[in-house]
């Protein structure tokens, strides 16, 4: 399942630089996840380094994008040949 960062992000910058994978971005009002980057960082450690930075806690999974470890760990695989 990928993340997802919530409305009540306050753009303070700390989340960007932590996500291995480049999965977040800054969109118009707030950071942003795509969904086809995030692994919730399997394959790099093992919690969500944004979760563990993000000081308003306004990043839970994304309901809309459901996916198992293994595909999480198949998605990190594929990043890497990338």
């Amino acid at each position: 399942m990928a993340l997802m960062i919530t409305d009540e992000c306050i753009n303070c910058d700390v989340c960007e630089p932590e996500c291995p994978n480049g999965a977040i971005s800054q969109g118009d009002d707030i950071y942003v996840i795509d969904p086809n980057l995030c692994t919730e960082c399997v394959g790099h450690y093992d919690t969500p380094q944004c979760v563990e930075v993000c000081p308003v806690d306004c990043i839970p999974k994304d309901p809309g994008h459901v996916e198992t470890h293994e595909q999480l760990q198949a998605k990190y695989e594929k990043l890497q040949k990338a």
